[in-house]
């Protein structure tokens, strides 16, 4: 492999992430300093005391102090006695004897990194690799042996040269001696982790001796206040040490893609990048689908050719093209979905964008030295039994109240289609209604009388699509230019359309998006009332025009007031979303106050919800049976202090049904009217407005 080069930037931030580690050993140490002195200025002034007059009092006023110190002595170095342990339960380890193929390239791949064959190799059920090792303090100082760990959904959905390239970049991480700094950043990280929010233990610990002793009590709270300070201060080098390590790990992502792209060349590894969302989309639906089954206690033998069933099935659906049985993704179709113009570069991103990392990978552009393109499985032994086992060891996990049946993959493809029929729109709409809602346009406008012919296929063509994307792209950039210019999104600066802003200019940026917004929602507008004229002469022309209309009615009531229902369901989310957090209790108090109010208005939706007729198909006689107890109670939620489980479970279920009912009602609504316009289609490709 050719000598990586390192870039000027990887070398800046190396150098930052440095001496933000060199300023957390300063700020360490002086702290450690400063807790030894405090720990015998304690003992000095309790050996006083007790010298002056030995007395009960003195002597636990004396113990009282010395414990102070040192309970901060032990808050600042009980890090060096944790270790993390990765959680091995839901792996399963591989050895030689079982797949040597498989070992082999590894052995292969290492050589050329230089780097050092992994400690153990695992496989996990996911869409993912990974080296992976279990640290402590002293992982700094002393060499620590790495695993490896191959996710079999990455396997099923690659071929033998993305899995090379795959794996690749992963060592490639620990290729460089420069890449050591990573190690020591993220230690450094844990560490302060550790003294920030990893202090169970040591609560217990000064919880049991404040009970123990009033006097202890006294000084335990008197050590606690010394502890937030210092809390506060490791707070602000925490923050330091991220950002830098977030940009160093940007860059070491960067690097890592080099040495892969020097080991498989950089097309395996772009093609891989570029399909890895499709394939997690895919193995997440097949889990989705046996999520919902978990109450009729099914499950599956092996659910990697599912996966491989939705992803070539989604794929078609988006039009993609095929190569060697594997769809293949471009740039252009992972950004036709994202029309926004705002480019911020994410400081707290520990990965660049995909986008970013192929575009890296295409002025590389290095040469497969060995294109194989079988799929990736021919390098295990078994494949199918392998998938089999990681599959019953993710169905392990599982609960079931009854014995367990096992789907088939023809009964799961047919429920699949079935559920994605239900749940999407006709392939007629080419996505134009994904993200907007049919519309009869302005009632002057429909009046008017059109001449000429008007191809069914231009209605919802390519470009009409681009037009509706660019516009939820438009809304989606406004939103979050005013969350810049209100403070809530913080950034010092960022691009619009290829320029240059800082929060200021938010103030005339937003209003002249808006405008534009407005002139191409006008185009839109007038579509519309073409696509509405359309299918009226045809409902007019069948004898279905007063169904016609009212489909659209129902659904226009429907939509005009799901704004305003959606409002109240983010009101009581964010209104009860404390009670997800560790909080005091006065806080907790106050939270409970603002919640009462919120749920008034909530409440008086779900009693409007419940009498209209329009909601009913949607909502079962369990959740009528919610709604009724929790009308009729006030709860409290909280009492001497500990939440009421009993009362929590009514209220979340309620949230979660009302939002389940209103959108489920949305949905088929819109999907009711968009189907019935495909079944006044004629043969006829034309129809006269």
């Amino acid at each position: 492999m050719q000598q990586i080069h390192i870039s000027e930037n990887f070398k800046k931030m190396t150098a930052t992430s440095v001496s933000f580690i060199s300023l957390f050993i300063f700020t360490y140490i002086a702290l450690i300093l400063l807790a030894i002195c405090l720990v015998a200025l304690c003992g000095f002034l309790g050996f006083v005391l007790v010298s002056i007059k030995f007395h009960s009092i003195t002597v636990m006023l004396a113990i009282g102090l010395v414990s102070m110190g040192v309970l901060i002595l032990i808050f600042l170095v009980k890090f060096i006695f944790k270790k993390h342990v990765t959680d091995l339960t839901h792996l399963t380890e591989i050895s030689r004897e079982q797949e040597p193929a498989l070992f082999s390239l590894i052995e292969e791949i290492v050589k050329e990194v230089e780097t050092e064959f992994p400690k153990k190799i695992y496989l996990s059920a996911d869409v993912n690799a990974g080296v992976f090792y279990d640290s402590s303090f002293w992982s700094m100082i002393l060499p620590v042996k790495k695993n490896l760990q191959i996710g079999i959904g990455l396997v099923n959905t690659v071929s033998v040269s993305e899995f090379k390239a795959i794996l690749a970049h992963e060592f490639g991480h620990f290729s460089q001696r420069t890449m050591k700094v990573g190690s020591y950043v993220y230690n450094v990280n844990q560490v302060i982790y550790n003294m920030l929010y990893d202090n169970e233990s040591y609560n217990s610990l000064a919880q049991s001796m404040a009970v123990s002793n009033g006097y202890l009590a006294i000084f335990v709270g008197l050590a606690f206040r010394i502890i937030t300070g210092i809390q506060w201060i490791l707070k602000k080098v925490y923050e330091k040490i991220n950002l830098s390590y977030m940009s160093l790990s940007r860059e070491m992502e960067f690097h890592a893609d080099e040495v892969a792209a020097n080991v498989a060349g950089s097309r395996p590894l772009i093609t891989s990048l570029l399909r890895m969302e499709l394939a997690d989309h895919s193995f997440n639906q097949v889990l989705n689908y046996y999520s919902g089954k978990v109450g009729e206690s099914v499950k599956a033998q092996n659910i990697y050719p599912q996966q491989a069933f939705v992803m070539n099935f989604l794929a078609t659906k988006r039009k993609l093209p095929f190569e060697n049985n594997l769809p293949l993704v471009d740039l252009d179709h992972l950004s036709s979905y994202n029309k926004s113009k705002i480019v911020i570069t994410d400081q707290w991103a520990s990965h660049p964008s995909t986008e970013d990392r192929v575009r890296q990978l295409e002025k590389l552009n290095l040469e497969s030295p060995d294109d194989d393109v079988q799929p990736a499985s021919v390098l295990f032994s078994d494949m199918s039994v392998l998938q089999d086992n990681v599959t019953a060891k993710l169905f392990s996990a599982v609960q079931y109240s009854e014995p367990v049946l096992v789907n088939t993959s023809e009964q799961f493809i047919a429920d699949f289609l079935e559920k994605y029929r239900k749940n999407s729109f006709d392939d007629f709409y080419n996505t134009y209604y994904d993200s907007k809602n049919p519309s009869p346009g302005e009632p002057e406008n429909i009046s008017q009388r059109s001449e000429g012919q008007i191809v069914l296929q231009d209605l919802f063509s390519s470009d009409w699509v681009d037009k509706v994307d660019t516009c939820t792209g438009m809304e989606n950039d406004i939103h979050l230019l005013r969350q810049i210019a209100e403070g809530s999104y913080d950034v010092k600066s960022f691009d619009y359309d290829g320029i240059k802003y800082v929060p200021e200019d938010c103030a005339w940026l937003i209003p002249n998006i808006e405008n534009k917004l407005q002139e191409k929602k006008a185009v839109i507008g007038l579509h519309d009332v073409v696509v509405y004229k359309c299918f009226l002469n045809m409902a007019e022309n069948s004898g279905k025009e007063s169904e016609f209309k009212s489909l659209y009615a129902t659904f226009s009531c429907i939509d005009n007031d799901f704004d305003k229902r959606f409002s109240t369901y983010l009101a009581i989310t964010k209104a009860s979303g404390f009670m997800f957090q560790t909080t005091p209790f006065e806080v907790i108090r106050e939270s409970l106050t603002t919640l009462k109010e919120v749920e008034n208005g909530f409440k008086e939706e779900i009693k409007s919800m419940l009498t209209e007729d329009i909601f009913n198909s949607v909502t079962t006689e369990e959740m009528k049976t919610s709604f009724n107890e929790y009308l009729s109670n006030q709860y409290t939620y909280f009492h001497d202090q500990n939440y009421k489980s009993a009362e929590l479970d009514i209220l979340f279920t309620c949230i979660n049904s009302y939002h389940f009912i209103i959108s489920t009602t949305h949905f088929n609504s819109k999907k009711q009217l968009l189907d019935f316009q495909v079944s006044l289609l004629s043969a006829d490709l034309s129809v006269s407005s």
